[in-house]
């Protein structure tokens, strides 16, 4: 089975200030000895860069890219997935649903994927099982 992971669960993991840390810590583990197949998307990796970088420094995007990156299967984004999901953004009309939102759905369809690693409530919102 396969688990798709989002910004929210990636750096829960990565930032011991976060407040659901100690909960992603104990499901990362949990998920890597099952050696469930963790998915995720170029446009979630590039929000997920940016925001460990901001947060918490480059040592952190170091972490990210030895540790978690290469057990990822990385779908990219291409011009059809990334224009459905901006017509999903603004038929959406929500200020807090974003394009890498939209995209990891489009995803997640497209594979038939329906379990998250996520503590973003947009992923429940569209019917997707959140692990943590």
């Amino acid at each position: 089975m396969s688990v798709f992971l989002d910004t929210s669960g990636i750096v829960a993991v990565i930032d011991r200030n976060d407040s659901n840390h100690a909960r992603a810590d104990r499901l990362w583990r949990r998920i890597l000895a099952s050696e469930e197949s963790l998915v995720t998307s170029n446009y979630v990796l590039v929000e997920t860069f940016a925001l460990i970088q901001h947060r918490i420094g480059i040592e952190a995007v170091r972490e990210l890219v030895r540790d978690v990156v290469p057990v990822l299967t990385i779908r990219w984004i291409g011009e059809e997935q990334h224009n459905s999901a901006t017509g999903a953004v603004i038929a959406a009309g929500r200020r807090r649903l974003s394009l890498v939102d939209c995209t990891s759905f489009e995803v997640m369809k497209e594979l038939g994927i329906r379990r998250c690693f996520a503590f973003d409530p947009h992923f429940r919102e569209q019917g997707f099982e959140c692990l943590p």
